[in-house]
């Protein structure tokens, strides 16, 4: 199975990624030159883990008949101050007071097959190449 998106610069510093239609815009925040009208890519690429582990959330809720308006899902990023790269991403399933005990572990579990998650697990090779014409 291949995919492909089209990547693209719209003006400034944005950047915009088409996905077989729908359009993902970027921005940079004002002090880096762009006038945040969008999440820069690197928040993205961080919501992109946050809301993988949600859908699987959700669909585990959804499954079984559970609730799903008060349940959220705060991700904290912890970055190497050295390397200024991601050191940790930690997601905390917050849960209501009614929510059954005997799903929370099974839950973690169903957070934990996020498809984005199982890639950083297992990283692809990325190659980067030009093409003229």
């Amino acid at each position: 199975m291949a995919m492909e998106m089209v990547v693209s610069f719209p003006g400034g510093v944005c950047v915009d990624a088409d996905c077989g239609g729908l359009v993902i815009r970027t921005d940079q925040p004002v002090e880096s030159g762009g006038m945040r009208t969008a999440p820069t890519p690197f928040e993205l690429f961080l919501a992109s883990m946050g809301t993988c582990a949600g859908l699987y959330v959700l669909g585990f809720c959804q499954q079984r008949g559970l609730p799903t308006e008060d349940i959220r899902i705060r991700q904290h990023v912890e970055m190497d101050p050295r390397t200024h790269l991601v050191r940790e991403v930690k997601l905390r399933i917050e849960l209501p007071p009614d929510f059954p005990r005997k799903y929370e572990t099974a839950l973690v579990r169903a957070a934990d097959l996020c498809t984005v998650k199982r890639h950083l697990e297992n990283p692809p090779l990325v190659t980067v190449e030009t093409q003229i014409g």
